[in-house]
This record gives structure tokens, sequence and C-alpha cells, in this order.
């Protein structure tokens, strides 16, 4: 295992663990979209003041500074479709504070896990958001079979 694999590991790790508990924050909240704002905006204010902090002690690696002519000239080359990802990050986000209460972490991790497997094997086949093709082969496909076998054992009742 080299220090990507276990990164990705820990990844995943702090994405249950923060997805339970801003579920239980909306819970508290008895809003899960409320739970969502606050999860958004905290975020947004840490790594904001982490890029401001980096940008102006000159220990971001960048070809382009934050206060730029190039970085703003960049900011008008993104294609309109990038500027949505931010609706696929409320939706999801939001789906899962609202369903962990009713289906447990481990539930609905396991659905999400697959749905993101799913459809990231679809993204990377067809190279789409200028992703690194890699063509769904047999073995990757019997391993989304195994995949989907497994969720349904681990959510069996």
């Amino acid at each position: 295992m080299n220090i990507l694999t276990i990164l990705a590991f820990l990844a995943g790790a702090c994405i249950a663990i923060q997805a339970a508990m801003n579920a239980q924050l909306g819970q508290v909240f008895n809003n899960s979209l409320l739970a969502t704002s606050y999860a958004f905006l905290a975020s947004f204010l840490l790594v904001a003041g982490i890029t401001f902090y980096l940008s102006f002690n000159h220990q971001v690696a960048t070809s382009q500074s934050l206060f730029s002519d190039e970085f703003t000239e960049s900011i008008k080359q993104v294609p309109w479709y990038l500027w949505l990802s931010c609706v696929f990050s409320v939706i999801g986000v939001a789906s899962f504070y609202f369903l962990i209460p009713k289906m447990g972490v481990g539930n609905m991790m396991s659905y999400a896990l697959t749905g993101q497997i799913l459809v990231a094997m679809i993204i990377s086949h067809f190279g789409l958001f200028d992703s690194p093709s890699k063509l769904i082969s047999a073995t990757k496909l019997m391993g989304t079979v195994l995949l989907i076998l497994g969720i349904i054992l681990i959510n069996k009742e």
C-alpha cells in the first residue's frame, strides 16, 4: 500500500465521520438544509483562510498567484457547466444529512459509495471532465457486480 492509498482511505473515513456528525447536527437543528448550509459555510471559511494564508506566505506551489491577472483570466475561461458542480455538492451533502438519520451511516454510505463508484467508472471510461480515460474492462464489470452483491448483503436485514 502506498501513501496515496492511505490518504484516499483517510479521506473516505473523514467523509463518513463528517456526514454522521452533520446529520446529527441536522437533527438537532431539525433541518438538514441548515446543517448543509453550516457545513458549506464553515468549509468555505476554513479553506479560504488557509488559501489566503498560504498565498501571502508564498508556500503554495502554483504558477498563478491568487491575485494575479493570469488567475483572473483563467476564471473567465472556465466552461459554464463546471460552475454547476456546486449543485451536485448540495444535492449529495444534503441528501446524506437527510438520509443518515433514517437509514443509518453504514447503509447510507454503502449505497452512496456504490453510486460514486458506478458514476466514476462511467466518467473515467469516457474521460469526461478531462479525467484520465480508464476503459471499463470485464474485470471491472465483475468487480462492480460483486460490489453490488456485497452492498445487498451489507444492507440485508
